[in-house]
């Protein structure tokens, strides 16, 4: 605390790191309450899976942070839950992390017997709420098990007792799970003996017992507080063995009583619950069989009303489709006009959109001005021959002429044969080019004639093939089924009764003329409902 106090004494004051004023309030905190004890009760409980434990402690008007490190909670005979007064020893300290103070609990122990009471009050109410009590999964005893065992202490006279009385009544096998019976190590110990008989295997070298007594004798609420704790009576309640208590006196009660499926008042009245007497026997058998008659015919008689009422319970197969049925045959009568409706708009589209741009004069058009192209080019392919002809022969004729000039006239020996020469070689140009031309145009001109075919004939086909599709998706065919498309004065197609309501003259395409109708003012309004107006 000084060093805090020298720190405030003025702005020119060294500042201390957060840590360090963490350090020492940690410091003065822990030098003033080095140990103390602490009576409240229990808040909020929580167990991580470090194995520390943190909870609350809290009265009226305060509430204290706590914490018990894994080494002292797996010591404690008491463990924490909400709701229980208690009373921690432990001391002071501080957790800089979130700026807080906390108790670190070294033991901790219940307010006197009333707070005991009251969490086993509290833990039985929660271990009810989870059936773990229900009547109804509790398990018969059977009526002379081959095999019993025993968890007890192995040098009490718990032990002498429940051996005496077999005896007497019927000896039978037994087994003994030496454990401790009270303290600290009693509530594991007891688990791992329920649990242990039932993990042998039917038939081992170790028998199976085919039940089980958990017994002590009589003594105080703490003595006997090692058969309340959650760990037994889970045990208890999952032990696929039948399982008869017997912990104390018969006026103690414990928790692994309501978790077994008999409680017995003494370790001497388990031993008679356990066996039955020799003498009665015989006639326990008879009524075994009379019993076991009547339990099979009730058996069978339950699955039989069972097997009735699930029959009852299932839906007809007819049921099962009738609605499915319904809705397919409304989809079915709604298709027809869906598809006459769809193919109506479709129509009607082309006709507002594409009748202008498709149709046999269009088509026409395109062939005539296909096929003048190609006459075209045939006129102008022969002509066009000869004069590329000519125009190599001219570029040949200059090559040589120039060949001429670089020679010179000195290296010409006899100028008129060579002229002569020329001449015979001009000649021979000018009589084979023709030839060559005309056989070079009727290899073009035969090449020429099937591609003309060919192309027209795609053309053919491809105005055929819109002839068609004109024919399906136009209206002419619409109006040779008896139909009529409607137009205003302008040609405007008229789509609905409004437009037409509107329009002062009406024309109507049928499939054999147009029929104009004019609007008469003495009729309007005086057709029948829903047919329009008079014209």
């Amino acid at each position: 605390m000084s060093e805090i106090e020298i720190d405030q004494t003025g702005e020119n004051a060294v500042p201390y790191s957060v840590s360090e004023l963490s350090g020492a309030i940690r410091r003065a905190i822990e030098g003033g309450f080095t140990h103390v004890r602490v009576r409240g009760e229990v808040g909020r409980v929580s167990r991580p899976g470090s194995g520390h434990l943190y909870l609350d402690l809290k009265d009226q008007g305060a509430v204290l942070a706590c914490v018990i490190w894994k080494g002292t909670a797996s010591g404690l005979r008491t463990r924490p839950e909400e709701g229980m007064e208690v009373i921690a020893t432990g001391r002071l300290t501080t957790f800089p992390g979130q700026s807080r103070y906390q108790m670190v609990i070294e033991s901790l122990a219940p307010a006197g017997l009333g707070a005991l009471m009251a969490m086993l009050e509290k833990r039985r109410a929660q271990l009810g709420a989870e059936g773990l009590f229900d009547p109804a999964r509790k398990r018969a005893i059977p009526f002379l098990p081959g095999v019993i065992g025993v968890v007890t202490s192995p040098t009490g006279a718990v032990i002498r007792d429940i051996l005496h009385r077999l005896a007497d009544r019927f000896p039978r096998h037994v087994l003994v799970w030496p454990v401790v019976v009270q303290g600290d190590r009693c509530a594991a110990e007891v688990a791992a003996a329920i649990a242990g008989f039932n993990a042998l295997p039917p038939g081992g070298p170790i028998p199976r017992p085919d039940v089980i007594i958990v017994a002590r004798g009589g003594g105080s609420v703490e003595d006997l507080w090692g058969f309340n704790e959650e760990i037994v009576v889970r045990a208890a309640a999952a032990s696929a063995i039948p399982l008869i208590s017997a912990v104390g006196h018969e006026t103690d009660t414990t928790l692994i009583d309501f978790a077994a499926d008999r409680r017995a008042p003494t370790p001497t009245a388990a031993a008679e619950m356990a066996v039955p007497v020799r003498a009665e026997l015989a006639a326990a058998l008879a009524a075994l069989e009379a019993r076991r008659t009547r339990a099979v015919a009730r058996a069978q008689g339950e699955r039989g009303q069972r097997l009735r009422d699930l029959v009852r319970l299932l839906p007809r197969p007819e049921a099962l489709v009738a609605e499915r049925q319904q809705r397919l045959d409304e989809l079915a009568a709604r298709l027809p006009r869906a598809l006459r409706a769809f193919g109506q708009g479709r129509r009607a589209d082309f006709g507002r959109s594409a009748a202008g741009r498709f149709g046999p004069q269009v088509l026409r058009a395109a062939l005539a001005a296909r096929e003048a192209r190609l006459m075209a080019v045939d006129g102008r392919l022969t002509p066009a021959l000869l004069d590329r002809q000519r125009v190599r022969l001219a570029e040949r004729l200059a090559g040589i002429g120039g060949r001429l000039d670089r020679a010179g006239r000195g290296q010409l020996r006899d100028p008129c044969t060579a002229f002569d020469r020329l001449g015979l070689r001009l000649d021979r140009v000018w009589g084979e080019a023709p030839a060559r031309a005309a056989q070079r145009l009727d290899v073009v001109s035969c090449r020429l004639e099937p591609a003309v075919e060919v192309h027209l004939a795609r053309l053919r086909q491809g105005v055929a093939q819109a002839w068609r599709l004109l024919n399906t998706l136009g209206h002419q065919g619409t109006l040779q089924r008896g139909y009529a498309v409607l137009r205003d004065a302008a040609g405007r197609l008229l789509p609905d009764a409004a437009a037409a309501r509107g329009a002062e003259t009406v024309e109507a395409e049928f499939r054999d003329g147009r029929v104009s109708f004019a609007r008469t003012p003495r009729a309007r309004g005086r057709g029948p409902r829903g047919q329009g107006e008079l014209f």
